[in-house]
């Protein structure tokens, strides 16, 4: 109980109750925001026109973004593919022009010949469809699998804590899409999943701790115990957090347009997920009535007992 009282020093759970609100405001905002706005699927999912153009000459991306941003192609993804001389452009369905019709318009606007094509592909809506509809399922199975988990390495009750987590993230990083309309291909439904991932670790940290302290505390109770063990774990949360940031941060500003979807996917679930991490699951396992039986071997009878000739 001394170490209890000498490091346990912010009531991170005692705010429990705001916190509960504030992600409950956040989950019906983005929750409205989705159904009001909708997401704004990529080429990936919507279909359209894949056209492989190759330069005799290094290429300048933001050069060719500009051009077909200025025509009747505005949001066209435009990358590099093989090398600095190949470009890849994903299109957006177009109903009055054909392949060929893309083709001859993409190379007048950008100023090649019809040499330069080395590929023109069109993805039909149904491929969207089914890559939307396999999207949703890897969500579900991650979350699935999470569940039993974490259920049979802990608790039934750590196990629901933590996915409420999940489901918490989740719904904000996409209502954050459905609000800043920023395109929604898959590298950002890759980057949700590594969400999860990242989430999940942060609150199995916590819960390896909540689960050592409640042998080693004995007299503390359960909110004690959950509440000190965050403080503990806080400044491994913080340097993971920060040094992430970092990272997505630096892919962000110098990765180029390409990857600029997964990179803030990746931000605001790293942000979001230390959140529930702390306000989210800690305090739904807790509201659930975890105690520190749930986590005590079961004594099979007549264990312990001094053996008899």
């Amino acid at each position: 109980m001394d170490l209890f009282k000498k490091e346990s020093h912010i009531n991170f759970l005692g705010h429990r109750k705001i916190a509960a609100v504030f992600s409950a405001v956040l989950i019906l905002l983005s929750i409205g925001m989705t159904l009001i706005n909708g997401l704004n699927f990529g080429v990936d999912f919507t279909g359209g026109t894949i056209v492989e153009l190759r330069y005799d000459n290094p290429v300048n991306l933001e050069e060719v973004r500009t051009i077909l941003n200025n025509s009747e192609f505005a949001g066209a993804v435009v990358q590099n593919y093989g090398s600095a001389n190949e470009v890849l452009i994903r299109l957006a369905p177009i109903e009055e022009l054909d392949s060929s019709d893309i083709s001859t318009e993409v190379t007048r606007l950008l100023g090649v010949s019809q040499e330069n094509v080395m590929r023109i592909e069109f993805v039909g809506a149904q491929v969207g469809e089914e890559l939307t509809e396999s999207g949703g399922l890897a969500m579900l199975f991650a979350l699935f699998g999470i569940l039993v988990y974490v259920a049979i390495r802990f608790q039934t009750r750590f196990s629901l804590g933590a996915i409420a987590a999940l489901i918490h993230d989740i719904i904000i990083t996409i209502g954050f899409f459905a609000l800043t309309q920023i395109d929604f291909d898959l590298s950002v439904l890759a980057a949700i999943l590594a969400v999860i991932g990242y989430s999940l670790n942060d609150t199995i940290v916590v819960f390896d701790r909540i689960r050592e302290n409640f042998k080693r505390l004995r007299e503390a109770t359960p909110f004690e115990v959950c509440n000190f063990s965050i403080n503990q774990t806080m400044s491994r949360t913080i340097i993971t957090g920060l040094t992430t940031l970092l990272v997505l941060f630096a892919l962000f500003f110098l990765g180029g347009e390409t990857i600029h979807g997964f990179a803030i996917a990746l931000i605001v679930g790293v942000i979001v997920g230390t959140y529930s991490s702390i306000y989210v699951a800690s305090p739904v396992t807790l509201a659930l009535g975890v105690s520190r039986q749930d986590l005590m071997p079961v004594e099979k009878e007549g264990e312990g007992l001094p053996d008899r000739p």
